[in-house]
């Protein structure tokens, strides 16, 4: 097995993990967020980031093609965000 062949491997291996810790996080941090707002207790002590960390995991466990769509449509909605 080359080094390039390994590199490749571990690339696939590490970008899996991210999708499966960030789809994780989100249930978790999310399903947290809502348990406490709905339960009437604050939320103040959640950081903004604790609710963003779990996307950033997920965008870099796609692929770059994926990523690119990703990027185009984000930039497509904050031109028009009330157009579908």
């Amino acid at each position: 097995m080359s080094w390039q062949h390994k590199a490749l491997w571990l690339e696939k291996i590490t970008k899996r993990m991210m999708l499966i810790v960030g789809i994780l996080g989100l249930i978790v941090i999310y399903c947290g967020f809502f348990f406490l707002l709905f339960s009437g207790r604050s939320v103040a002590v959640i950081p903004w980031f604790f609710l963003l960390s779990p996307w950033i995991c997920i965008y870099f466990g796609l692929t770059q093609t994926q990523q690119a769509q990703v990027v185009h449509w984000f930039f497509k909605k904050c031109k028009n965000p009330f157009k579908k």
